[in-house]
């Protein structure tokens, strides 16, 4: 039986606050160098003031979020440490910016101008976009800024990049950005420089920069796709069983009949869906461990509810109440991401809010 029953509905949400210190630990020995943290979307749903604390605890200085109002909640409860904006800053954001002490990350010529103009003299971070396309100066923008000495009047602190391809380490485009971010960064004034996230950390000291960016990683996810995740578990959870049924005879299981089961068999109803970030995906895939075994889900995964076939579990070891690891030390992220095709951000970003948090080493 589990350490900590349940008395919530869906469940208990557990992070464990030693082993994200710990990854943040090893990720900073990693890279010989500075370390932030990205912790946008809520610390990627796990709760961003606990999460920040205990990084600010461990020597964490540097915070990454992806937008204003995402920095100004951070600074209510961090009042230290450096705070940067990805998205930048907008016309009419400059006194909240200012205020709240936080950092745009300008990715485009007009968002330099407006901010030159708003806040002259002002610490900045100038994302350069190497290769995805999405965020940041392209090479023409780098030569306007450069031709028009359009930072002359900001105080340039990073100038970083994103990398596309680093959760696959022989990619050939991680070679050809950093290439060219090593030669747009040169035209730019002086300034420490910013390239790595969770993969980039490990795949080589060239990725890293002055200070690293890992997400994902902080948190236990796998940066890689093909090799062994080198990160602690930092988050679990757990649902309970609210029904065992005794089948005797052939039925159907779940909304559209997508799962036929023939007696005798046994099956548990568990108080969790896609409502809480459960993955209807996962129907007739996913699978959870129940009193040390594992046991797959069966039929659809509905709004509030799974279903378990629980046949191969003597009937004294699971009960009305039974604690149901869906996510954990025997079932990982990424497995869970893998067999709901999708990745272990948008799982944990996807947590519903009806979990009951439980914090491990607050």
């Amino acid at each position: 039986m589990s350490s900590h029953p349940i008395t919530t509905s869906p469940g208990i949400l557990t992070i464990d606050l030693d082993a994200l210190a710990n990854n943040f630990c090893a990720l900073r020995a990693a890279a010989s160098g500075d370390c932030a943290a990205v912790i946008k979307a809520n610390a990627y749903g796990l709760g961003v003031e606990s999460v920040a604390r205990r990084l600010f605890d461990e020597g964490c200085r540097h915070f990454f979020v992806a937008n204003m109002a995402e920095g100004v909640e951070l600074r209510g409860f961090l009042p230290e440490g450096s705070i940067f904006v990805f998205e930048g800053a907008f016309p009419g954001q400059e006194k909240t910016l200012l205020k709240a002490n936080l950092t745009p990350v300008l990715n485009s010529v007009e968002q330099i101008n407006y901010w030159r103009d708003a806040a002259a003299g002002t610490a900045v971070a100038v994302h350069i976009d190497t290769g995805m396309s999405r965020l940041g100066l392209s090479e023409l923008e780098v030569e306007e800024v450069v031709k028009y000495n359009l930072l002359h009047s900001l105080d340039l602190e990073y100038v970083i990049t994103h990398l596309a391809c680093a959760d696959e380490p022989s990619h050939p485009l991680n070679i050809d950005q950093l290439k060219i971010f090593n030669k747009l960064r040169a035209r730019l004034p002086k300034s420490k420089t910013s390239i790595g996230n969770s993969a980039g950390t490990l795949i080589g000291k060239q990725y890293c920069g002055d200070l690293i960016r890992p997400g994902i990683a902080l948190f236990g996810g796998n940066p890689f796709i093909q090799e062994p995740n080198p990160m602690k578990t930092v988050v679990s959870l757990h649902g309970a069983v609210i029904q065992v049924r005794e089948i005797t005879k052939t039925v159907n299981i779940g909304y559209g009949a997508t799962y036929k089961i023939d007696s005798p068999a046994r099956l548990a109803t568990v108080g969790v869906g896609y409502a809480d970030g459960y993955p209807r995906a996962l129907s007739n895939c996913g699978h959870a461990f129940v009193a040390g075994k594992k046991v797959p889900v069966v039929g659809r995964v509905s709004m509030d509810l799974i279903t378990l076939d629980i046949s191969d579990i003597s009937n004294e070891h699971v009960r009305v109440g039974e604690p149901v690891e869906l996510l954990g030390t025997n079932i990982s992220l990424d497995e869970i991401a893998n067999h709901a095709g999708t990745i272990g951000y948008e799982i944990l970003t996807g947590l519903g809010q009806r979990w009951s948090k439980r914090y491990i080493g607050i």
